[in-house]
């Protein structure tokens, strides 16, 4: 069955909609993270046991992605993104509960999935609301996670000095962020597949395009990932700061991605994703050389700002190129969601590899290198039907804007794999 057809109001309430999806599954990631202290602490393991754990959410995610379409297509976008969303949030009390090392894995591999999950499903509806809008918005949605991210940080915050117990805390933020997510879901677009349509495969390798374009998002979350973990070690133990400047310079950084993403799509609708990218790639290239050679704090803090805006909109262009890259933009999404996973989860180790065995000031050369990659590969996200950056006019019907989207992912063909 066929969705029916969404005009320019439909389509825009679309937009808000999803991009309250995306805050609320933010809020998930920032609430569980300020509790981290607190779960280690519950369950009893050490830090290198601590290490271990935290890689399940990334390895339950590349497992579970891959789904994603297949419940699309039984249950169509809405009806799975309200359960895949719900799960996820709900699935915040499992941590707290963890009495020991090996439930802790477990909770965390389950977080990881349905994270996983929706998270694909919330991109692949983003993706078709920018198809057929015909403007970018991949950008400010991620942006809108990033803002979700910061509120449930500043939350937990509140929570950790006011000495709550973390599985009181998590079980009142699932709560309340399962109920929004329910409420917000409502007014995603309700695609459907056709019922002559075949399912996708439920474990399948990505599409050669989504590979590539999986390349570039991974140079970006790496140096995101090194950023946010080590900026802070960088400034205490390279220039000998405060720990409250250290420290500084990590929100600061969070908070440059955060206000690049909210105001990229802009930027992108002007100067299209692959102009984007590239100079964006120049910015954090002169970021990494600038956190190199620092000898003064001021420097590296800049370093690190240029980093933050120059990576910023990677990520959202590389799930909106995917969308457009194919016939099965779910599949699509979530090789490059896996490969973006991936980097994130090796970074910080990789990064601390390289600092035992060398000096931190090396592990950001390599941060630098993966940021040139991205002006040599940004051509990659000129994929079938990008986004024009002419806007789409106000009075055009549904499906029909300046865009071109790939078939499967656009107007062309309105379905959901």
């Amino acid at each position: 069955m066929s969705e029916p057809d969404y005009g320019t109001r439909q389509l825009r309430r679309a937009r808000y909609a999803v991009a309250a999806v995306f805050c609320v599954h933010g809020s998930v990631t920032g609430s569980f993270a300020t509790r981290v202290p607190w779960i280690q602490e519950h369950a009893g393991v050490s830090a290198g046991q601590l290490g271990l754990a935290l890689a399940f959410p990334a390895i339950g995610a590349s497992v579970a992605m891959p789904l994603a379409g297949a419940v699309s297509h039984r249950f169509g976008a809405r009806a799975a993104l309200r359960g895949l969303l719900a799960l996820w949030t709900l699935s915040l009390v499992l941590p707290a509960l963890a009495p020991n090392l090996v439930t802790l894995c477990a909770a965390l591999f389950v977080y990881g999935a349905t994270s996983g999950m929706s998270d694909v499903a919330m991109n692949a509806l983003g993706v078709e609301v920018e198809n057929r809008l015909g403007r970018s918005i991949m950008s400010g949605l991620h942006g809108m996670w990033s803002t979700g991210a910061l509120i449930g940080s500043a939350a937990g915050t509140l929570a950790a000095h006011l000495g709550a117990d973390a599985r009181l805390h998590h079980a009142l933020a699932a709560g309340v962020l399962t109920v929004l997510g329910l409420v917000f879901c409502q007014g995603v677009l309700d695609l459907r597949s056709t019922p002559d349509e075949e399912p996708p495969p439920r474990f399948a390798l990505p599409p050669k395009p989504a590979v590539l374009i999986g390349l570039v998002g991974f140079c970006a979350v790496f140096a995101e990932g090194a950023s946010l973990d080590w900026s802070a070690v960088y400034l205490r133990d390279e220039l000998e700061t405060s720990a409250g400047l250290a420290a500084a310079c990590t929100t600061a950084f969070a908070l440059t991605m955060a206000v690049a993403r909210i105001a990229g799509d802009k930027v992108v609708d002007r100067f299209g994703a692959v102009r984007t990218v590239r100079v964006g790639g120049v910015l954090a290239t002169l970021g990494g050389l600038l956190v190199v050679t620092s000898a003064h704090p001021a420097q590296a803090m800049a370093g690190f700002g240029c980093l933050g805006l120059g990576i910023a909109v990677v990520v959202p262009l590389a799930f909106a190129a995917a969308g457009r890259s194919g016939a099965n933009p779910s599949l699509a999404i979530a090789g490059v969601a896996t490969i973006t996973y991936t980097s994130g989860l090796i970074a910080p180790s990789a990064i601390g590899a390289i600092a035992d065995a060398t000096s931190l000031v090396a592990s950001f050369g390599l941060v630098t290198a993966l940021a040139f990659g991205l002006v040599v590969f940004a051509g990659v996200l000129r994929g079938r039907g990008h986004i024009s950056a002419r806007p789409a006019f106000e009075d055009e019907p549904a499906g029909r804007s300046t865009a071109t989207p790939a078939r499967g992912a656009g107007a062309t063909d309105r379905h959901l794999p």
